[in-house]
């Protein structure tokens, strides 16, 4: 049984030395000091031993024990040590390095524009109403003075979802919709996404919209005037010349163009003006009496007037954007400039 023990003893070190995976090293004490493993099948050879020599075999057999554990331990000690150097080396970060740039994002032009009118609007006190982007005949047409057989639909070239259901044309939905469930005084601006038929270098099937109406008693044209000019001297500068001119809508009456002094040639004639010196930036008027009417309004005791502006045309001009496509083409090196 001794030597037994001193070839296991010699066995088992040569496999701990040569283990190079802390699995490995565990499966090699599993084999020669495990419940099933060498020693233990050598022990059971004490029985057949005399009194004299059990005590000097267990002796011996406990040292064997001993030195396997300890050199496993010390073998394992090592083996970890090495991993972790190993990992340390494959991952290490070379804290000198220059860190890598991060891309920050940004507000879309349509966005920074709309952001900025509901800022200026919301100093005069207007609030922001919300509504459908596929709404109702009614809302979008009838409810403002836009019947069935009205030649002003043509002019809106309409998406038909179904007879009764359309992409809205434009946000006057959205008064319809607010002085129905809200009593006047009213005064709310209202963006949005619309839709009409139309596509080229100026116009796009889809776009943006923002309407503006106030409803209380006495409201004048001249509070529209005034309403107006310091919006738009707010936004594109205090020099700002700004006109009315007469025009129609089936929803106001009366009905007028607003005109602005050409910021990009400030009023001296170029291309974009046409050589006028003026562009056309929005409409607006009184509100009709029609559409007061449809909502439940008495017009004998209130006056409103009411407004609407493209936002893409805004953002073009206050920024010198000559093709509306750039707004939709998701263009880094166009969106980066803002």
């Amino acid at each position: 049984m001794r030597d037994n023990l001193e070839i296991m003893l010699q066995s088992a070190c040569s496999a701990l030395t040569s283990a190079e995976t802390e699995a490995q090293l565990r499966e090699v004490r599993v084999q020669f000091l495990g419940k099933k493993g060498e020693l233990t099948a050598i022990m059971k050879g004490m029985r057949d031993l005399s009194a004299e020599e059990r005590p000097l075999v267990g002796d011996l057999a406990n040292r064997v024990k001993d030195t396997v554990e300890s050199l496993f331990e010390e073998r394992l000690a090592l083996l970890v040590q090495a991993d972790i150097a190993r990992r340390l080396e494959l991952e290490r970060i070379d804290v000198t390095l220059p860190g890598r740039a991060t891309n920050s994002g940004s507000f879309h032009p349509i966005s920074i524009v709309t952001d900025e009118i509901v800022k200026i609007f919301s100093g005069m006190g207007f609030g922001v109403a919300e509504g459908p982007e596929v709404e109702k005949d009614f809302y979008n047409f009838e409810a403002l003075n836009v019947g069935k057989d009205h030649p002003a639909r043509d002019m809106q070239d309409t998406f038909y979802i179904s007879d009764d259901v359309v992409l809205r044309t434009h946000t006057s939905p959205v008064q319809i919709r607010t002085m129905m469930e809200q009593p006047p005084p009213v005064r709310v601006l209202a963006p949005g996404t619309v839709y009409r038929r139309d596509s080229d270098l100026t116009h796009s099937p889809m776009f943006h919209q923002i309407e503006g109406f106030l409803v209380d008693e006495r409201v004048t044209f001249g509070d529209l005037k005034g309403v107006l000019t310091r919006f738009l001297r707010e936004f594109f500068g205090d020099d700002l010349g700004v006109r009315f001119r007469p025009s129609f809508f089936p929803f106001t009456e009366p009905s007028a163009e607003v005109d602005i002094q050409c910021v990009i040639c400030s009023g001296q004639g170029c291309r974009v003006c046409k050589q006028t010196g003026w562009l056309e930036i929005l409409g607006c008027g009184m509100i009709d009496p029609e559409v007061f009417k449809a909502v439940n309004y008495d017009s004998e005791k209130y006056s409103g007037f009411a407004f609407g502006m493209g936002l893409e045309r805004m953002a073009m001009l206050k920024y010198g954007v000559n093709d509306l496509r750039l707004f939709f083409e998701s263009d880094l090196r166009f969106l980066r400039q803002f």
